[in-house]
């Protein structure tokens, strides 16, 4: 099965790696991008050298009898910037960008992106989210994926780890079992989200879904 050539999905490499003190990011922006355009807006932000991260996950596509596995974006149209403002209008003149929104609560993002990063690295079999509601904070005790942290939601039988970026109201979810998982609490924070989800809709227009990886 042939593999494409993997895009850089992040730059520098310790972006978001703040535990060891990795980059200094002096501020966050999300990116909405014009139609399958986030690689293309990667691709020039690297020649920038500008900080960004693009959640790319694999996904197997078929043209006739041939099976090929390349990187797609996990969300749809979404990128992440760090930097001032110079990164902003760097992003702007790739002319591939429709919406840019300052992040308030850069922290909080870059603590989402982590997440969302461990769990891609996990090449565990994922589930978008896109219509998040309320739930209970867990972190998984046990098993492969110990340490990390999420909201709980059951569906169809299963329970399930979503973990997400509450600036743009997306995320992914795992099938965990039930005894791997200990309750820390309602997340900090969440009384914002009503606030985060405007943000959401103001460059998505409030679109809506659930779609399976």
């Amino acid at each position: 099965m042939p593999v494409l050539g993997e895009e850089t999905s992040i730059f520098p490499e310790d972006l978001l790696d703040t535990s060891s003190g990795g980059t200094s990011c002096h501020g966050w922006w999300v990116l909405y991008t014009r139609s399958r355009q986030e690689k293309v807006v990667a691709r020039h932000l690297l020649s920038c050298e500008v900080g960004f991260y693009l959640p790319l996950i694999k996904r197997t596509l078929t043209y006739g009898r041939r099976r090929v596995t390349s990187r797609v974006p996990l969300f749809a149209g979404y990128l992440f910037v760090c930097g001032a403002e110079e990164a902003r209008v760097s992003a702007l003149t790739s002319n591939q960008v429709s919406r840019v929104l300052p992040v308030i609560d850069g922290e909080r993002l870059c603590s989402d992106l982590q997440r969302i990063r461990r769990l891609i690295a996990m090449n565990a079999p994922l589930t978008i989210e896109s219509r998040l509601t309320r739930g209970h904070w867990v972190r998984i005790r046990r098993g492969p994926f110990e340490g990390l942290e999420g909201m709980v939601l059951k569906r169809l039988g299963q329970t399930r780890l979503v973990v997400s970026v509450d600036f743009i109201q997306q995320g992914a979810s795992i099938e965990v079992e039930d005894h791997w998982l200990e309750l820390i609490g309602p997340r900090p924070g969440a009384d914002r989200r009503s606030g985060l989800g405007r943000a959401a809709a103001a460059i998505t227009g409030g679109r809506k879904g659930l779609i399976r990886v």
